[in-house]
């Protein structure tokens, strides 16, 4: 029985790694996505040059 409970509770534990690290990929592509769009359509100040999108 204690064989059979940790088998279940590895599964459970390695499907729960999984499903976190699935979503943290999407995550980090949609961070991307967003980063990218914000460096293409970033907007031109009043020199038209194009300025920084982000404060650092």
């Amino acid at each position: 029985m204690v064989p059979l409970l940790l088998v279940l509770l590895l599964a459970l534990i390695l499907f729960g790694a999984g499903f976190a690290l699935k979503a943290l990929w999407w995550l980090a592509v949609i961070v991307l996505v967003l980063w990218l769009l914000g460096f293409v359509l970033r907007a031109a100040d009043s020199g038209g040059r194009k300025s920084r999108w982000y404060r650092w």
